[in-house]
């Protein structure tokens, strides 16, 4: 049974979204989330017909030039830094003509570090012991509705923790990778911790970085999120990445911090 999307496919490059990737600072707008994550996917299907081996993404970084309407739009990718070993991708978003997304892809040949390998372990308790968390109380919009929110504690000003998943597909009729859904869903993090409501003040960000010390695996993405706010109009979400084995890295966002016009209270 067909279960909903994010995009449409219209054909090798382009997609036309649906109403499901609808914005929570504007209705009318995408939100970044599943575009993230449709730029994975559009890097995976550029890798998918080479007959040397894919290098595993280690980091992508995502430059959001422009409003992001909630209309067609068309991805293209290249290699600007091509390599056995290392290799540099850029894929760039237009809608009606005009770049609105550059993202910037390294990507990292495997080695065997198992014998090495080490970190912060810190896992989270499972989801599925979990309670949602009704998200779209506090951000409207059809992409938040969309999600399956399950917080591991009650959400703080600037501090949150919580496993996303979704029931609806990335691109309708289209095989997507593991790392492309779980991509997907990590431009949440800006809105799972809120240092102050957004109904007063407003917080989006211009950017994304994601950087991975592991391929995540699995339908949920864990964010344990802190969001700082500065005293001139600059903010910074950063989030610990989980996936049901543990971290698997970091994702980073700086923000754009101004009160909600006429708004009382800000």
């Amino acid at each position: 049974m067909y279960r909903g999307s994010y995009y449409e496919a219209i054909d090798e490059h382009r997609y036309k979204p649906t109403a499901h990737a609808s914005g929570a600072w504007d209705t009318d707008e995408l939100h970044f989330s599943p575009l993230g994550g449709l730029i994975v996917h559009a890097i995976d299907r550029f890798l998918e017909g080479r007959e040397e081996r894919t290098l595993p993404l280690a980091r992508i970084s995502y430059d959001i030039l422009g409003r992001l309407a909630l209309d067609e739009c068309e991805v293209r990718v290249e290699s600007i830094r091509p390599g056995r070993t290392i290799e540099l991708l850029e894929a760039v978003v237009t809608i009606a003509g005009r770049p609105v997304v550059r993202a910037r892809a390294w990507l990292l040949a495997p080695h065997d570090t198992a014998a090495v390998a080490g970190g912060p372990d810190g896992r989270l308790p499972a989801p599925e012991g979990l309670e949602p968390w009704p998200m779209g109380s506090v951000w409207p919009g059809g992409y938040v509705a969309s999600l399956d929110v399950r917080p591991v504690a009650p959400p703080q000003p600037g501090r949150g923790t919580a496993w996303l998943s979704t029931g609806l597909d990335l691109v309708a009729g289209q095989r997507v990778g593991a790392l492309a859904s779980f991509v997907a869903l990590v431009d949440t993090a800006n809105g799972i911790a809120v240092r102050q409501p957004p109904t007063a003040w407003m917080f989006p960000n211009v950017d994304l970085t994601i950087h991975l010390h592991r391929q995540p695996t699995g339908r949920w993405t864990g964010l344990d999120t802190t969001v700082a706010f500065g005293p001139a109009g600059h903010g910074i979400t950063s989030t610990v990445l989980h996936d049901v084995e543990g971290p698997v890295g970091h994702a980073q966002q700086i923000l754009t911090v101004r009160p909600v016009p006429g708004a009382a209270g800000s």
